[in-house]
């Protein structure tokens, strides 16, 4: 009776606070549009403090605990369809006809680097009301339709729950046999769901996340030394299931398939065979892209590998056998080149313990992190293979590392690198005998050179070695801007296509040309020597020599350049019919069209001054030469590889079945679901937007961990962010600030359900029911905006981080500011997370969590004796704090050319959206990022283009001698 009455007081309370918090928080933004006396007042805008100032009254002490585990059972499966109720009319039609984009659209090679401090574009006015108004209807017409199109309905969960129900009992007979304790609860075995489905924001064909919990199980499932996740890897193949665990997975899990395809499930059973006979698994987890391993002794040891070398001779100790920074080793191998080497180094000092220096962590090194950089930078040093490089680099007291003048000599491993590559460059020109034939540049070359020495000869560079870092790469890059310089540099790289090869070249061929005072024919010979013993493909760079020499060394850079795509197409033909990718006809026309290639060139004018050469294309031939055009989608001319996370065993994203994802260590997960499922009962609005955002980042593109962006689980925080923090007034209250406090002596089991689990802190206001009714009562927040209007600012507030047209908030800081759900006011800067620059730590590897364990040899006694590690990357591009693993950033994954491909879409939105007028775009904001792919040229149609010229000139080229 007793705890009823305190039930209805706690309820009573949280009513009458939140009624008081939500009226306070109308009537201050209320305020600001009506304060017409006072003008001072009116320009007066709430800074960040004062933003997190009203967040901090959001604290209500109530335990809905009671009401908590009953409505999460009764609500577990229920789904919750779009409410239409925002839309007192019927929505307009979104305008379909947006072709303009694809002629403007950027695409991923041509984006910029990223920068962190880009602010809005200038325009000279806001937005008028009228504008907003557009924009909004024009969201909320998208929205509307996306939504009805993409939610998941009643029958696609009920089939996912019962392949749920079906696991679940194999996994429930498979553990009860394995214990060996008698009569073994199997009913104990369970397999909860959590992620989008439970949450509320599932779309269609979204995959299942299932936890298993088995409470009684010694070990634990999660545990590095439990046989279980094996085993059921193993059950599930034999029912015939798809079933394959990624035990180096950030948290280890078994992807799972309803329907394999026989193909498909023979498969996976021969790479659990190769585990089974102790084969070394050769396939790369899909989930490990930013994982390295690394073998648990206490001492360092990398070979090719590791992938960053390819010669057996390079390696590297660290010899230290009590795990104390001490004496290093790296070595050179001979055919290693000098990037590969240097990657291998800043692996070694990773290994150690330690990090470069840079501009972001320089205050926070100690003598310690200094004693590590430097030894590896002296190490890296004197493992070079060349005697005579070595000995150019002791002459300068830059890397003698002793104190210089009672002044200390501290390198970043960077800089190291970009001395050794520039006085390796610098060597190269001092051995080149061509160089007399380039005497255009003397003037420029010898000022160049004299500010390189100059650099290195400095005595105070350990003062600022992040300085000194930059003033290296300023000589060095002046350096290579010298055109006879380009030339000596100018060969192919591994994977560049041919046709910037040729671009690269002609371009040095121009300024070359420019600046010639003699004779350019000697010159251009210089260059055609120089791009023919550059190509990266031994055959091709042979037979190109030896036409060369045909002509005694007078051939026209152009015909050299055709003769080498003609090459390339000829050896791309054969592969395809040896390959079988042909039909017989199609390989005769394919062998004749060879023949072809072998004609005398023909010269075209292309310009007052300009030229090129093509294989003329008679009548006779042009209907040979328009099949050869057909083949373009069976023969591959790029030399691009292919992308590295194409998974041979990937299962198929339709005629597979229920998929699903079996998680050992879901114990945080299934509370990070609870929360963001309280989330989403919180306002009606919360769900069709998460759902707008999941689709919008998943048709462009920027939605994948695994590809270097951010995962569906990281936009779902970005959205709340906006809804908590930044709009005005809220939409969502800040849940874990409403957490109620914990109840004198709890029980154990209270601690694990409420309060604290796996040592993180996951109290938040959990009632759904009270929730839900709160939310019915319009009373946990006073924001009447429309989806429209929500999704506009959201648009906003990540596209650039100015004041917002609003005037009520600043864009988000890409570049300094940590998203923070749990925190007051919603933002942490990286500073105070210390997550300033990319880190590595080591952690121990098995079916189990992954406990992070220092990356200091000193903390190696730390792991189990035989137990697998493996390295993990931190990036902190973007930074987005879990709400509970405090030191987990969701958005590790996200690389560089990710956040580059996450920010150019926000602004890309963004620019679309303020262009909207009348409720109409002329851009497609959903456009699928793969169509826009498809519109660039193809390869093979550009490379028949180079060589014959476009179909329109067949019919008027000009015959020439061939040497023009």
């Amino acid at each position: 009776m007793a705890s009823e009455n305190l039930d209805a007081l706690a309820a009573t309370s949280l009513e009458n606070r939140l009624r008081g918090l939500v009226l306070a928080s109308n009537s201050h933004n209320d305020a600001q549009p009506s304060s017409d006396q006072s003008p001072r007042a009116s320009k007066r805008r709430p800074n960040q403090a004062e933003r997190r100032q009203l967040s901090s009254q959001l604290s209500i002490p109530i335990d809905p605990r009671p009401h908590y585990q009953q409505a999460h059972q009764d609500l577990r499966h229920k789904p919750q369809h779009f409410d239409h109720s925002h839309y007192r009319h019927p929505p307009p039609t979104v305008n379909n006809s947006l072709q303009q984009e694809r002629n403007n659209r950027p695409h991923f090679h041509q984006r910029s680097l990223y920068d962190p401090g880009s602010s809005q574009p200038n325009r000279r006015h806001g937005p008028t009301p009228g504008d907003i108004a557009s924009q909004a209807e024009f969201l909320d017409a998208l929205c509307y339709r996306v939504v009805s199109q993409s939610e998941i309905d009643v029958v696609e969960i009920g089939e996912k729950e019962t392949f749920r129900r079906h696991i679940e009992a194999v996994c429930r007979h498979v553990i009860s046999i394995h214990e060996p304790e008698q009569h073994f609860p199997a009913e104990s075995v369970e397999l909860k769901c959590f992620g989008s489905l439970s949450s509320g924001f599932a779309t269609k064909a979204s995959d299942m996340d299932l936890g298993l919990l088995s409470p009684n199980s010694i070990p634990q499932p999660d545990a590095a030394e439990s046989p279980i996740p094996r085993l059921l890897e193993k059950a599930f193949l034999d029912a015939g299931l798809g079933a394959r665990l990624l035990s180096r997975a950030r948290v280890p899990i078994i992807k799972l398939c309803q329907r394999p395809s026989e193909s498909l499930l023979q498969s996976l059973v021969a790479e659990r065979q190769k585990w089974e006979s102790g084969e070394e698994n050769c396939v790369q987890d899909p989930a490990d892209d930013d994982h390295e391993t690394a073998s648990p002794v206490r001492g360092v040891q990398a070979s090719n590998h590791a992938g960053f070398n390819t010669d057996p001779s390079s390696h590297t100790e660290v010899l230290d056998e009590n795990g104390e920074t001490g004496c290093y080793q790296l070595q050179q191998g001979a055919d290693s080149s000098l990037p590969s080497y240097y990657a291998l180094a800043k692996r070694v000092l990773r290994r150690a313990g330690g990090r470069d220096v840079t501009i972001s962590n320089y205050h926070e090194f100690t003598d310690s992190d200094w004693s590590t950089l430097d030894g590896v930078c002296k190490a890296f040093v004197h493992g070079l293979s060349d005697p005579l490089l070595q000995g150019r680099l002791a002459r300068y007291p830059s890397l003698s590392f002793q104190p210089i003048r009672n002044l200390p000599n501290h390198r970043s491993l960077l800089g190291v690198y970009t001395q050794v590559e520039g006085e390796q460059l610098v060597q190269r020109w001092d051995n080149w005998s061509a160089k007399e034939a380039l005497q255009s540049f003397q003037a420029q070359t010898d000022q160049a050179l004299a500010t390189w020495n100059r650099i290195q000869s400095m005595s105070n560079l350990g003062v600022d070695p992040v300085s000194f870092n930059r003033d290296l790469q300023l000589a060095l890059e002046k350096i290579k801007l010298i055109p006879s310089f380009q030339l000596l540099l100018l060969e192919q790289g591994q994977h560049e296509d041919l046709a910037q090869y040729y671009a690269r070249a002609k371009v040095i061929l121009v300024n070359l040309r420019r600046a010639s005072r003699g004779s350019f024919d000697a010159v251009q010979q210089l260059l055609v020597r120089q791009y023919v013993s550059g190509i990266a493909q031994k055959d091709p760079r042979n037979m190109l020599s030896k036409m060369v020499d045909n002509y005694n060394g007078q051939v026209d850079f152009e015909i050299v350049s055709l003769w080498h795509k003609g090459l390339h197409m000829s050896r791309r033909l054969e592969e395809a019919i040896k390959q079988d990718k042909l039909s017989a006809s199609q390989a005769a026309n394919a062998k004749e069209y060879i023949s072809l290639l072998q004609s005398s060139p023909c010269k075209i004018l292309t310009g007052p001054a300009d030229y090129k050469f093509v294989i003329p294309v008679p009548p006779e031939v042009v209907d040979l030469v328009m099949s050869i055009r057909q083949l373009h989608h069976l023969v591959t001319v790029s030399s691009q590889p292919q992308k590295r996370y194409r998974d041979p065993l990937e299962f198929p994203t339709t005629g597979a079945g229920v998929q699903c994802d079996v998680n050992f260590s879901a114990h945080l997960a299934l509370h990070n679901t609870a929360l963001l499922r309280c989330y989403s009962f919180t306002d009606s609005r919360v769900r069709p937007m998460v759902l707008f955002v999941k689709h919008w980042a998943k048709v462009r593109e920027i939605n994948s961990g695994y590809r270097g962006t951010l995962s569906s689980y990281g936009y779902v925080l970005m959205v709340l962010h906006y809804l908590v923090n930044v709009a005005q007034p809220f939409v969502c209250p800040n849940l874990q600030q409403l957490a109620p406090p914990p109840p004198p002596n709890p029980s154990a089991a209270e601690v694990e359900a409420t309060i604290c689990c796996r040592g993180c802190n996951i109290r938040f206001w959990r009632d759904e029911r009270q929730i839900m009714h709160l939310a019915a009562a319009n009373q946990l927040n006073r924001n009447g905006e429309g989806i429209g209007h929500l999704l506009r600012g959201f648009f906003e507030y990540y596209a650039h981080n100015g004041i917002m047209s609003t005037g009520l908030a600043k864009g988000f800081d890409w570049g300094r500011d940590v998203l923070s759900l749990r925190t007051q006011g919603g933002l942490l800067t990286k500073q105070e997370k210390h997550w300033t620059g990319a880190k590595t730590v080591v952690e121990q590897q098995g079916g189990g969590s992954t406990a992070s364990i220092q990356q200091a040899p000193s903390r190696d006694k730390q792991l189990k004796r035989g137990a697998e590690v493996k390295e993990v990357r931190h990036r902190y591009l973007f930074a987005i704090e879990d709400p509970f693993e405090l030191d987990h950033n969701v958005a590790r994954t996200v690389t560089h050319n990710g956040i580059v491909s996450i920010r150019d879409e926000f602004r890309r939105a963004w620019r679309i959206i303020r262009n909207v007028q009348g409720g109409h775009s002329q851009e497609d904001l959903l456009q699928n990022a793969k169509d826009a792919q498809e519109e660039v040229v193809d390869p093979f149609l550009k490379l028949m283009d180079d060589i014959h010229g476009p179909v329109r000139t067949w019919m008027v080229v000009d015959r020439g001698r061939g040497t023009g």
